[in-house]
């Protein structure tokens, strides 16, 4: 502490231990290597680092190049040294400089799910999610499309188109799609207590009030079928192809099965009971893109629609809404591929589920309860169907006879007397004069109409030729 002491001044107070290192003389730090010690056999110190000839650093050279060079290496954290900032880019380990490999779509889609999922929505942030749902609208439609590579084909999925309507069954295995379609059919599926029994698509035929109604009973689909699992593309795909989707629950189970079952559809673009968007829309080769709306728009702005299209490539086009309609009604419009049909809830196992359970499952939109074990609520279910199926029959007359009534004509509701004469024949509607119709359609019976009267159902018509 003396010696402490007279550092400080002769009679002065003692220093902190360490405050004698202020006093020492500073000590350059090129020239730290020569007081290392050198043992024999090591290598000698490394010499100053010297720039290559011709270089930048080079050319700045000489007495004022070197005193810089002499500043920059005694202050601390710079320089060329190992605790310099440029001596640990070049000594460090590389740092990788992208994500890696490309992820795959499934991933891509994944990502995006998540961040819309975390994303709030308020009114600052709807234009970043109106993106997000647009590039996952892109990545779903790459992800259904058909693989290019040359593998040989297998045994083929659907079947053919017959009758005058085809319904399609959607569900979960084990839920009772095969039990249903043989009570309903006179085709036999097997059934048994263990899950996906059936592999492969078995089409059967309902007769009602005249109509012949294919049904298909498809394999029971899993969670992830949109991305393949469970063969479930070919039989999301089989389902595109249906007027009306019965999707058959389970009762027992609340609303696990219809939750996931809807998300499944909705990814592959499958929109049940939903109307076609009214909004306009027509691509263009100049010109920009021209906006307009005939109602106030509440969920959708000028800025998010063209943020949308330029998502799409798409810089020119013309685009009205007629409608109060979502940003993801509007991405349906621009990619144009999805279906839009009717899908009847069909709740089965209600034998095994409390009274009060089978009302609050009734009283639902679209749902229908029933039982195949106890065979309870099927007429009921086919009334239901024929009313999504929206059909009419059409009865023919011939001049001074009876109407005949064991033979209908099957069209979609809306049909008029010229879709008459081409179900009857296709060069009928040439040589037609004109139509007696009795029924519903007309103010009085009979009634002489054109080709463009709309029949309604059980409508009896009797044609008469030039």
């Amino acid at each position: 502490m003396q010696d402490l002491a007279v550092i400080n001044g002769a009679g002065g107070l003692p220093l902190h231990p360490t405050s004698f290192l202020r006093a020492l003389p500073m000590i350059p730090l090129h020239s730290l290597p020569s007081l290392v010690p050198v043992t024999p056999g090591s290598p000698p110190p490394a010499s100053p680092w010297v720039p290559p000839p011709g270089t930048r650093a080079a050319r700045r050279g000489g007495a004022a190049g070197a005193a810089r060079r002499e500043h920059s290496l005694a202050q601390p954290g710079r320089g060329t040294g190992p605790g310099g900032s440029s001596g640990a880019r070049r000594a460090g380990p590389a740092e990788p400089s992208g994500p890696g490999p490309a992820m795959g779509i499934l991933e891509k889609i994944s990502e995006i799910e998540k961040e819309i999922a975390r994303t709030q929505k308020n009114k600052a942030t709807e234009y970043h999610l109106g993106l997000l749902k647009a590039k996952l609208a892109k990545y779903r439609a790459q992800l259904l499309e058909p693989s290019k590579s040359s593998a040989a084909k297998g045994e083929g999925f659907d079947v053919m188109k017959s009758g005058d309507a085809r319904v399609a069954l959607i569900g979960f295995p084990s839920v009772g799609k095969s039990t249903f379609l043989s009570l309903m059919t006179s085709t036999a599926s097997e059934a048994a207590s263990y899950e996906f029994t059936t592999l492969t698509c078995i089409p059967g035929v309902i007769e009602y009030k005249g109509a012949n109604i294919q049904l298909l009973d498809l394999p029971g689909i899993i969670e992830g079928a949109a991305q393949g699992k469970g063969r479930g593309r070919q039989v999301i795909a089989v389902a595109r192809t249906a007027d009306v989707v019965i999707m058959m629950l389970d009762a027992t189970k609340g609303e696990v099965q219809r939750a996931l079952l809807e998300k499944e559809l909705e990814s592959v673009g499958i929109r049940l009971n939903k109307s076609k968007p009214n909004i306009y829309f027509k691509p263009k080769k100049g010109g920009g893109i021209s906006f307009n709306s005939t109602v106030t728009l509440t969920q959708c702005s000028e800025k998010l629609v063209q943020l949308i299209l330029h998502e799409y490539k798409i810089f020119n086009a013309e685009v009205l809404f007629r409608e109060d309609c979502s940003p993801d009604e509007f991405i349906d419009v621009i990619v144009g591929n999805r279906v839009y049909m009717p899908c009847l809830y069909v709740y089965n196992k209600i034998d095994q589920i409390s009274m009060e359970e089978v009302d609050r499952l009734a009283r639902r939109p679209h749902s229908v309860v029933i039982s195949c074990g106890m065979k309870l609520n099927l007429d009921y279910l086919l009334e239901k169907l024929w009313e999504y199926l929206a059909l009419t029959c059409i009865y023919t007359k011939k001049r001074g006879q009876r109407p005949d009534f064991t033979d209908a004509i099957i069209l979609r509701k809306g049909a008029s007397v010229e879709h008459v004469c081409h179900r009857i024949h296709r060069s009928l509607a040439s040589q037609f004069k004109y139509a007696l119709v009795w029924g519903t359609s007309t103010k009085y019976s009979p009634q002489r109409v054109g080709l463009t009267h709309m029949m309604e159902h059980e409508d009896v018509i009797q044609i008469v030729k030039k």
